[in-house]
């Protein structure tokens, strides 16, 4: 495997150059399978690749048993989970406490010990790629207004957000010392289409993401081939976004159809998309180079 790197502003992406042979689809195991979003991808991507899906004992798997192979195991497990992964090309870690109002006991065993067994493992069964599910709590603390840019900082506005900085952290260690790439992804809020058309929904306005965008983005998470490490944003392609998703975008050719302005009652009549425009000549305006640049 080669490596090189790109610098941007302040962080390294590295990359790899290590192709999937064809034509066998890439065999991805789910952590966290019977979850919402584990359940919206293995529905969206059974024909795409070989879906192992990995659920929690107690959890109900009967809407996923159709989309792949059910196998069950703990966080805590470590060896068991070295076994489960052998032999898999991607990990989608989506399995922890998703609560921000989650006792540290809780987010310790599941969002700390368990991402660390999740990443310990990848690493031991020699998996080319970690797609972890990072949140948009990692950097909720940010001040209202300002609009996070995947190479900030991390700014959690909770413990849950610190758990998430762990992971991010983690991912990025094995990633430069283990050679494992992660691709962190830090998710907003995750909602069906309608959930937006819903007259109560406006706190999601800049934070929302569907689901076809989530699959999309986790899709192409796990196709790409150059990248070591990444961290990315997940949210869809709404006209005021708290995050940035051009990053999304740059590095893994992420394209969102779905707009929470053009979705919700109180705003869709309003044709934000059209109507704000930006302060540019792709707003309408002239160059002030024109006298200079049009003939006379």
């Amino acid at each position: 495997m080669t490596q090189r790197c790109t610098m941007t502003t302040s962080h390294i992406f590295y990359q790899q150059s290590r192709r999937h042979p064809e034509p066998q689809p890439r065999r991805v195991l789910i952590t966290g399978a019977a979850g919402r979003i584990g359940g919206a991808f293995a529905a969206a991507s059974q024909e795409r690749y070989d879906l192992t899906l990995m659920a929690h004992h107690d959890d109900d798997t009967s809407e996923i048993e159709a989309c792949g192979t059910v196998v069950r195991a703990t966080l805590d497990d470590l060896d068991r989970l070295k076994e489960l992964f052998d032999g898999q090309d991607t990990i989608v870690h989506m399995a922890a406490d998703p609560s921000p109002e989650a006792e540290w006991e809780s987010m310790l065993t599941n969002n700390i010990t368990g991402t660390f067994n999740t990443m310990t493992a990848a690493v031991a069964a020699g998996c080319r790629r970690v797609i972890y599910a990072s949140s948009i709590h990692a950097v909720s603390g940010y001040e209202e207004g300002y609009q996070v840019h995947a190479a900030d900082p991390v700014n959690p506005g909770d413990l849950y957000g610190v758990t998430k900085c762990f992971g991010e952290a983690m991912g990025r260690y094995i990633a430069t010392q283990h050679g494992v790439s992660v691709i962190a992804i830090r998710i907003g809020a995750f909602q069906p289409i309608e959930a937006a058309r819903n007259e109560e929904s406006l706190p999601m306005l800049n934070a929302f993401i569907s689901h076809r965008d989530m699959v999309q983005l986790l899709q192409c998470s796990i196709d790409d081939e150059e990248l070591l490490f990444a961290i990315v944003h997940g949210l869809s392609d709404n006209l005021f976004n708290c995050m940035e998703i051009q990053t999304a975008r740059d590095l893994l050719g992420y394209k969102p159809q779905d707009d929470f302005t053009r979705e919700h009652p109180r705003l869709a009549g309003l044709d934000l998309d059209e109507k704000v425009q930006p302060h540019s000549e792709r707003g309408g305006q002239s160059s002030g180079l024109r006298n200079k640049l049009d003939p006379p």
